[in-house]
């Protein structure tokens, strides 16, 4: 249940922010100009999304680290800064060859994609005498098979597929932002 000055700095909030739809139009379009710039060149795009996944990895790695230091005196420092230690190393090997890392994060996408597949087909079945549950299993007959593509086209197809990834995001991150922008302008 929502108190009256929850719903009344709810209701502040997004008048301040109908104030500035102009800038969610903005970034929208310069979402949608950027995704157009990465599908113009999913190899480069990939490399981006390769060292944006190894900047998070190499930070989350070192924070790791610092936080088994501050933990020095419980038994599971070692294993704390070990798992900090590699996942660091981890984050600095997308940096030093990028295409290794774009070739494991490729395949490691498809295996989760085809997993993912496989537990929606095992969810629907599961749920035979449930109504609906054939759109379960179309779902997971998609997904199954977009993983088994994946994994076909794997090593060749992690040269462009985080890059499309990325451009496809960027994308609709933009036509979100555009979205939202135009509905605050209109919204009285």
């Amino acid at each position: 249940m929502t108190s009256i000055t929850e719903v009344a700095a709810e209701r502040d909030a997004f008048a301040n922010a109908r104030g500035k739809w102009g800038w969610f139009l903005l970034l929208g379009v310069a979402f949608i100009a950027l995704g157009a710039i990465a599908a113009g060149n999913l190899f480069y795009a990939t490399i981006a999304a390769v060292f944006y996944v190894g900047v998070l990895m190499t930070a989350a790695g070192a924070l790791q680290i610092l936080h088994a230091f501050r933990l020095r005196t419980w038994g599971g420092f070692f294993l704390w800064l070990l798992s900090g230690l590699l996942y660091a190393i981890a984050g600095a090997a997308a940096f030093t060859n990028p295409a290794l890392a774009s070739a494991i994060l490729t395949l490691l996408l498809a295996l989760l994609t085809l997993a993912s597949g496989m537990f929606r087909l095992l969810i629907g079945f599961r749920a035979k005498p449930t109504k609906g549950w054939g759109w379960i299993i179309a779902s997971g007959v998609v997904t199954a098979v977009a993983g088994l593509i994946l994994i076909v086209g794997w090593p060749v197809n992690s040269i462009w597929l985080l890059g499309l990834l990325l451009a496809i995001d960027l994308m609709f991150q933009g036509m979100t932002l555009i979205g939202f922008a135009c509905q605050l302008g209109t919204i009285p």
